[in-house]
């Protein structure tokens, strides 16, 4: 059982649905400045959020949701995330996912030796993407 003082409020809202809305004692949130650890007592914040791979903790065991880059705010233990699109990761069909990893990193491969800025920066968002969603799936990437 939850104790009322350890615990955090988390809302992560996407613009088509409300992917979690439930107690957690722990999180850790993708910003742009690198991972970010949320824990009950967290000083008053406001930051942006990468693309990438949210993992909270309700009790014993962590779950993944892949956040595709938006706005978090943590104040009095309510966190509130705001974003672009989310997905649960236990949602997200591994062998799946791996392809559209394997499919977007040839095409940022392919865009990459090309002088297409466009195309590169396309690319490169489909590959972040893809990575967060096999990740958030139990996928291992390699570097």
């Amino acid at each position: 059982m939850f104790n009322e003082k350890m615990v955090l409020n988390l809302k992560v809202i996407a613009p088509d649905c409300t992917v979690w809305e439930d107690k957690v004692e722990e999180i850790v949130l993708p910003s742009t400045t690198g991972q970010l650890g949320i824990l009950s007592g967290h000083a008053p914040l406001l930051t942006a959020v990468d693309i990438g791979v949210m993992r909270v903790r309700p009790a014993k065991e962590w779950q993944t949701i892949a956040l595709m880059g938006g706005f978090a705010e943590v104040e009095n233990d309510e966190v509130k995330v705001l974003v672009n699109s989310a997905e649960m990761g236990d949602s997200i069909d591994l062998e799946s996912a791996r392809s559209d990893f394997e499919s977007a990193k040839s095409s940022f491969e392919a865009a990459d030796k090309g002088d297409n800025r466009l195309e590169k920066n396309r690319a490169s968002q489909a590959l972040r993407k893809a990575r967060a969603r096999f990740q958030a799936a139990g996928g291992i990437v390699s570097v």
